[in-house]
C-alpha cells in the first residue's frame, strides 16, 4: 500500500490551490455544526427560561443565517471537488492506457485490462471523491463540535472525547484487517471474471468436447471463492457497528448520567441541551460517515488503485502535453536488423513468417510486397514493436524492440497504418502529440514540403477543431503523414499509408519521406512505389527475395505475376498491383 499512499499523497499535493480553497468552503459549510450547540444554550438559557423569548427567537434567527452560509458553503464544496478528482482520474487513466498497451505489444496477455479501463478507473475515481468529502467532513464536522463543546464548557467536552476516541481507536485497530479483506474480495472478483470470459469465448469447444459439467464445476468454484470472500468481509461490519456505538452513541448516555454533577457545576439546561446537540448532530453525523465511508469507499480506493498501479506504467516523466517520453533517438549500427524471425498468429498455426533475415542500413528506402495475406503488415508490426517473434530477434536502431518501452520504441521509429488514427482535439494537438511543443513555422515547413499546405487551409489551420467523422479516409491519412514526418524517429514506416489517395498524391508524399532524413519502409500499396524504392523486399510464402525492382523482374517469376507482367516487359502506365488471376490485389486486401 506504500505506492497507493505515494500516488495519493502526490495528487493532493499537485492540488493544493484547489484544496485551500475546498478547505476554506468547508470551513463555511460547517459554521451551523459549530454555532449551533451554542446558539441553543442561549436562546435557552438566556431567552426561554429567562423569560425573554424575543431574546430565544433572536439567537435562533441567527442560527437560521449560519444555516444560509452552510448551505454556500456545501455548494462551493461540491464545485471544487471535480478540480481535485479529475485531474487524479486522468492521470492515472494514462497509467493504466499505457500500462495496458505495453502489456498488449508485449505479448502478455491480460484478461481484465477491458475491466480496469472501464470499471475499476471509475471506481477509482468515484471512490477516491467520496473519501475525500468524508475525511473533508469528519475533520471539519469534529472540530466544530469539539470546539463548540468547549464553548460551553470544559468537562463536557472532555467527557465526550474519551468515548469517541475508543471508537476511533477501534476502527483504527480493525482498518488493516478490513483492507486485507478488502484485497481477498478484488481479487475473487478478477478470478470469477477470468473464468466467465474462458468459458464464454470457448463455449463451442466446451459443447463439442462434452466438457460441459467440468468447465460449469470450474466457473462454480470461482463463484464459490468469491462467495466465501463477501461472507469474510461482512463480517467486519460488527466492528464498525462496535466502533460507531463506542465514539457516537456512547457519549449520549455518559452526558445524561453526568447532567446532575454538571448542573452542580453551574452548567444551566440550555448548556446541557447545546451539548447534547453537538454530540448528536456532530460527532454522531461525522463518526458515522468517516466508519461507513472509510469502511466502503475507502477500502475499495485502496485495494483497486493498488491493483491498477501494479499493472500500469509509471508516471509521465516526459514534456507537458506528451503521452510517452521522448528519449534521443539512437543510430548507431543498421538501421533494422531482423534475424531468425519466425512468427505465427497461434501455437499449432502455419508460419506468417519463418527464419527470417533483412538487414536495412541508415538511409535506405525498403519497399515491401507480396500477395494480400502474405504477411506484410505482420512484419511492419514486428518491425514496429507492436507483434513480437515466437523466435529471433528484431532490432531498431542497434537495440532490442522486445523489452523497449513505448517510450523508447516512440523515439525510434513511428508507424503510420492503413486507417490513420485522428482523434477529437485541435489540429494542432493531432499534429504535434508525437512531438510536443513543435513551432507552428516548423509544421509550415512540413507541410510545405509534404504539398499539404492546402489540407491545413482547409481544414481551418491549426486551432481548428477536429473530428474523425468530418475527415474523409484521405484526409485523416494525410494528417497522420504530416504527424509522423514531424516525429524525431528516425525509422518511418508506411504500412499503406496511403491507401486512400490518388496515385500522384502517394508520389508525392512517398518522394517527400524518402528524403526525410532517416529510413523508410512501405509496405506497398502500388507498383509505383516499388519503381520509387531503392530496394525491394518480395514476400513470398516462407521464402523472401531482396532486390532492385529490376532485378526482382529478372530473377523471380512470383514477382512479375504479382505486378501483373506475365513474362512481358512492363508497362510504363501500370499504377497498381495486379494479381496473376487479373483482379486488383488493392481491391482484393
Amino acid at each position: 500500500m506504500t505506492t497507493v499512499v505515494g500516488v495519493t499523497r502526490a495528487a493532493l499535493r499537485d492540488r493544493r490551490t484547489q484544496l485551500w480553497r475546498l478547505a476554506g468552503w468547508s470551513a463555511a459549510e460547517v459554521l451551523p455544526a459549530a454555532l449551533s450547540g451554542l446558539f441553543t444554550a442561549r436562546a435557552v438559557d438566556s431567552g426561554f427560561l429567562a423569560g425573554r423569548p424575543g431574546v430565544g427567537l433572536a439567537w435562533l434567527a441567527l442560527l437560521g443565517l449560519a444555516v444560509l452560509v452552510g448551505a454556500a458553503g456545501t455548494n462551493r464544496s461540491y464545485a471544487l471537488l471535480g478540480a481535485v478528482v479529475e485531474p487524479f482520474r486522468d492521470d492515472l487513466l494514462r497509467r493504466v492506457v499505457r500500462g495496458a498497451v505495453a502489456g498488449a505489444a508485449g505479448g502478455r496477455a491480460d484478461d481484465a485490462a477491458v475491466a480496469r479501463l472501464t470499471h475499476q478507473v471509475e471506481l477509482v475515481r468515484d471512490t477516491y471523491a467520496g473519501l475525500l468529502m468524508v475525511v473533508r467532513g469528519f475533520l471539519f464536522a469534529l472540530g466544530a463540535a469539539v470546539l463548540g463543546l468547549f464553548s460551553l464548557a470544559a468537562p463536557v467536552a472532555l467527557l465526550v472525547a474519551v468515548p469517541v476516541l475508543a471508537g476511533l481507536g477501534l476502527f483504527a485497530v480493525a482498518l488493516p484487517v478490513m483492507v486485507a479483506r478488502q484485497r481477498e474480495y478484488v481479487l475473487a472478483d478478477e478470478q470469477l471474471g477470468r473464468a466467465v470470459v474462458t468459458a464464454v469465448s470457448g463455449h463451442r469447444d466446451v459443447t463439442a468436447s462434452g466438457a460441459r459439467d467440468q468447465v460449469t464445476g470450474w466457473v462454480g468454484g470461482s463463484v464459490d471463492a468469491q462467495a466465501r470472500v463477501e461472507r469474510r468481509l461482512a463480517t467486519m461490519a460488527a466492528t464498525r457497528s462496535l466502533s460507531l456505538a463506542l465514539g457516537g452513541w456512547l457519549p449520549v448516555p455518559v452526558l445524561l448520567l453526568a447532567a446532575p454533577w454538571l448542573v452542580r457545576q453551574g452548567l444551566g439546561p440550555g448548556a446541557l441541551l447545546g451539548a447534547l446537540v453537538y454530540v448528536t448532530r456532530g460527532v454522531q453525523p461525522a463518526l458515522h460517515s468517516l466508519v461507513q465511508g472509510v469502511a466502503a469507499g475507502g477500502l475499495r480506493f485502496a485495494v483497486t488503485l493498488d491493483r491498477l498501479l501494479r499493472t500500469a506504467a509509471p508516471a509521465d516523466t516526459g514534456p507537458a502535453g506528451s503521452l510517452l517520453p521522448r528519449p534521443t533517438p539512437q543510430h548507431t549500427g543498421a538501421a533494422l536488423s531482423l534475424r531468425g524471425v519466425t512468427f505465427r498468429y497461434g501455437p499449432h498455426a502455419d508460419p506468417v513468417l519463418d527464419g527470417l533475415d533483412l538487414d536495412v542500413p541508415v538511409g535506405d528506402h525498403l519497399v515491401i510486397v507480396g500477395a494480400s495475406g502474405i504477411g506484410k503488415s505482420t512484419l511492419a508490426g514486428l518491425i514496429a514493436g507492436v507483434l513480437h517473434p515466437q523466435s529471433g530477434t528484431v532490432h531498431v536502431g542497434g537495440s532490442p524492440v522486445t523489452g523497449a518501452t513505448p517510450g523508447e520504441l516512440a523515439g525510434r521509429r513511428v508507424l503510420i497504418p492503413q486507417e490513420a488514427y485522428v482523434f477529437t482535439g485541435s489540429l494542432r494537438d493531432n499534429l504535434g502529440y508525437l512531438a510536443p511543443g513543435v513551432a507552428d513555422d516548423v509544421v509550415d515547413r512540413a507541410a510545405a514540403r509534404l504539398g499539404l499546405t492546402g489540407l491545413l487551409t482547409r481544414l481551418g489551420g491549426y486551432d481548428a477543431p477536429l473530428r474523425p467523422t468530418d475527415l474523409s479516409a484521405g484526409e485523416r491519412q494525410q494528417v497522420a503523414l504530416l504527424r509522423a514526418w514531424l516525429s524525431p524517429a528516425p525509422l518511418a514506416i508506411l504500412d499503406e499509408a496511403t491507401c486512400h489517395l490518388d496515385p500522384a498524391t502517394e508520389a508525392r508524399l512517398e518522394t517527400a519521406f524518402a528524403a526525410r532524413p532517416g529510413t523508410l519502409v512501405v509496405i506497398a500499396h502500388r507498383v509505383s512505389s516499388a519503381l520509387r524504392a531503392r530496394r525491394v523486399l518480395l514476400l513470398d510464402g516462407r521464402t523472401a527475395l531482396l532486390d532492385t525492382h529490376q532485378g526482382l523482374l529478372e530473377r523471380s517469376p512470383a514477382y512479375r505475376a504479382l505486378v501483373g507482367y506475365g513474362e512481358t516487359e512492363p508497362s510504363d502506365t501500370a499504377t497498381c498491383w495486379t494479381a496473376s488471376d487479373g483482379t486488383s490485389a488493392a481491391a482484393r486486401t
